[in-house]
């Protein structure tokens, strides 16, 4: 009975190690301090940020439980790689990848997970030498909308116009605001 039970958790301990184990989160935290880096994480309180970037992000936003961007820029080949290899893994922890392009000049993945037929968590990657960008969105959204938003870059625009409200003074909006100093 007890080498049974010795054989057990041997086989568990080996099976919860295999597990890849990388999130999102876990990507996020690692490479939020690199140096050429801007991270961003909404926090609950100030989703009313997102509200006003244009109608079809405010529409996207009214599902958002969680949402964070980082983005890093002017990087080498070999970091580029890294970032990409990374990715690779992080959508590889059961997300179905909506669109998959893999080009010399760029690399573009939208990946999500599922609930039926509404997406439930979605990464957004995009990856050039001049700027690599990952958007990570979770809620509950129509996989069209992730696509289309994808499609006319409106993520890539929503991460400039968050950067320009996180520079612009509290009090010259009607929203909460960031001010750095």
């Amino acid at each position: 009975m007890k080498t049974k039970f010795i054989i057990f958790l041997a086989a568990f301990l080996l099976l919860v190690s295999c597990g890849s184990g990388k999130t999102f989160q876990s990507f996020f935290n690692n490479h939020k301090k690199d140096i050429g880096v801007t991270a961003f994480q909404v926090p609950n309180f100030m989703r009313a940020l997102l509200t006003n970037i244009s109608p079809e992000i405010n529409n996207l936003f009214g599902n958002v439980k969680d949402f964070k961007f980082i983005t890093f820029n002017n990087i080498s080949k070999q970091k580029q790689n890294l970032l990409i290899n990374k990715m690779n893994l992080v959508t590889d922890n059961n997300f179905t990848d909506m669109l998959r392009s893999n080009q010399p000049e760029k690399t573009k993945i939208v990946s999500v997970k599922e609930d039926g037929d509404v997406v439930t968590q979605a990464i957004i990657f995009n990856s050039t030498l001049a700027k690599t960008s990952v958007f990570y969105l979770k809620g509950r959204f129509d996989p069209n909308q992730i696509k289309k938003l994808s499609d006319e870059n409106q993520f890539e625009n929503l991460s400039n116009k968050l950067i320009q409200n996180y520079k612009i003074s509290p009090s010259t909006k009607n929203t909460p605001g960031f001010n750095p100093n």
